[in-house]
């Protein structure tokens, strides 16, 4: 971590929830703003293809709790 980074971090830590929140917030904002054209359009090529495949019965789709479990035992 940089130096300015460990102070900013702490300053932010001195911050109620509310203006870290705020802080936080705008900080992902800032990120989404900084994405590449391109891969910002691929994603969206890509969550368009599954929600179509979802919709038309295609999507093979496995219940949460069968993803957390094996995600589980994989990290055990």
């Amino acid at each position: 971590m940089s130096e300015l980074l460990a102070e900013l971090s702490r300053k932010a830590r001195r911050l109620t929830v509310e203006e870290r929140a705020q802080l936080g917030q705008e900080l992902l904002e800032s990120v989404a703003r900084d994405v590449d054209p391109d891969v910002q359009t691929a994603w969206e090529e890509e969550i368009s293809a599954r929600v179509a495949r979802y919709e038309s019965g295609e999507a093979d789709l496995v219940p949460a709790e069968e993803v957390f479990a094996a995600a589980h035992r994989l990290t055990r």
